[in-house]
């Protein structure tokens, strides 16, 4: 199965990584155009993906770039760097589009797609390239943001045949007059990408906070699962619960 093979090597928001960073400011006179590019870069302590550590908890390199329309459509890339894998090889590139927009005052809708591109892969490893459709309902009340995702994973090669749902509802909290922000979420997973569960479904918490200046923000959580210890240390430890810094920059 595709998620026990990445964790066997080491997601709200979850989510890992870095959030799509915030449009650069424009000169307020100055028009801006119908295309916004925004983009960044993030170094982490460790990438864990909905739970897991995908980079056998060592540092990541995380890269993003996105292309955003005013009518609410757009597309863009987002990388990590890996250990070296035949299956997955040393870099993890995720393609992305899709549409967002506001339904009513503090709610909005994103609607999107994820492909999930291992350029280092050796054919004879096998398919290690799948696709997700990823749904967002989110809503502002004040200071107080909440985000309830679903992601869904067709069958594909890449996923043995099977397919995976996955489920997170993530909160945030800016504390008033200050830089600070409070985040914390919970996600389950059910199918093939929760292999590394030997009931083939688990859950995902997270709690943390968040510190922006200007251009900078840097980041600390604490992230656990409910997955049933193996026995096995070197792959036990890729769920074990851990506390994760991360720090990026965005234009």
């Amino acid at each position: 199965m595709k998620f026990l093979t990445k964790a066997c090597f080491g997601m709200l928001l979850a989510a890992s990584a870095m959030s799509t960073p915030a449009f650069a400011q424009e000169e307020e006179d100055a028009p801006t155009g119908p295309l916004t590019l925004s983009g960044g870069i993030a170094v982490t302590s460790d990438y864990r993906f909905r739970g897991i550590s995908l980079s056998n908890e060592k540092v990541a390199v995380q890269p993003t770039l996105t292309l955003s329309h005013e009518s609410g459509f757009y597309a863009g890339v987002w990388g990590s760097s890996l250990p070296d894998s035949p299956l997955y090889g040393k870099f993890e590139l995720d393609l992305y589009a899709g549409f967002a927009t506001e339904i009513a005052p503090g709610t909005s809708v994103d609607i999107g797609a994820t492909y999930y591109v291992y350029p280092g892969n050796q054919n004879f490893a096998g398919p290690s390239d799948y696709v997700e459709v990823i749904g967002k309902l989110s809503h502002d009340l004040g200071p107080i943001g909440a985000t309830a995702t679903v992601a869904y994973a067709p069958d594909q090669a890449s996923l043995g045949s099977n397919d995976n749902i996955y489920a997170n509802l993530g909160l945030s909290y800016g504390i008033a007059d200050t830089p600070v922000t409070l985040t914390g979420s919970v996600g389950y997973s059910d199918g093939s990408l929760a292999a590394a569960s030997a009931d083939g479904n688990y859950l995902d918490w997270s709690a943390g906070a968040s510190f922006a200046a200007d251009m900078f923000t840097f980041s600390v959580q604490y992230i656990d699962t409910d997955i049933k210890k193996t026995g096995v240390k070197a792959i036990d430890t890729l769920y074990d619960p851990t506390v994760v810094f991360t720090l990026g920059v965005s234009f």
